[in-house]
């Protein structure tokens, strides 16, 4: 997935939905000692929407911050921390909450979670419109997904196996597989799903 520009207006400070992305990105960078142009080539992210993710003008996709965690050679998960300065344990508000997006540009994700537990366990709330799709590498060994369908109908694949939810299921699927999430119903889908990193034994090769 990859951010598609000219979508969003560039934010204010107070409308941000990603304060502390852009900050990391560039403080990972400059520690690097690499410029703009350096950071674009290595992760095929477009500099100019670099510039706009360190000033916080654009709401970069899953992809996106994936390909800048490798060229950084940090995990999705560290990237998206808040700096421990700025974190809001008891009320994130609006403005704060991480929002990403599809590369459809149809589904949402709000990061619902505190931050400093992604490497653990992590929630979030997702948002699809009809025939959006969610894409999605797989996690780390042995972790579990849980999804809880609040409104509309969802096909879920994980690996090879499909399987369909609708309204007031619940389904789990292992997320260490590349899997999808697609709105086959007529109106838009309504979600919660936390991932538990992990949580299966999984067996090691010597």
């Amino acid at each position: 997935m990859s951010t598609r520009p000219g979508k969003k207006p560039a934010a204010s400070p107070q409308s941000d939905p990603t304060p502390a992305l852009g900050k990391t990105i560039q403080r990972l960078r400059k520690a690097y000692n690499m410029s703009l142009g350096e950071l674009s080539e290595q992760s095929g992210v477009a500099k100019s929407i670099i510039s706009q993710i360190e000033r916080n003008e654009t709401n970069p996709t899953l992809s996106t911050v994936y390909r800048l965690s490798k060229a950084l050679d940090t995990t999705i998960d560290e990237v998206l921390k808040a700096d421990e300065a700025e974190v809001f344990l008891e009320h994130q508000q609006k403005s704060g909450v991480p929002i990403l997006e599809s590369q459809d540009g149809l589904c949402r994700l709000a990061i619902a979670g505190p931050l400093n537990l992604v490497g653990s366990i992590q929630w979030y709330d997702f948002q699809a419109r009809p025939y959006g799709v969610l894409e999605s590498e797989p996690h780390a060994p042995g972790t579990v997904e849980h999804l809880y369908l609040l409104k509309g109908e969802l096909e879920i694949t994980s690996g090879e196996e499909t399987r369909r939810a609708k309204a007031g299921e619940a389904i789990r699927f292992r997320g260490d597989l590349p899997h999808r999430i697609v709105n086959v119903g007529e109106g838009d889908a309504h979600a919660t799903m936390v991932l538990v990193l992990r949580q299966l034994a999984v067996a090691t090769t010597a």
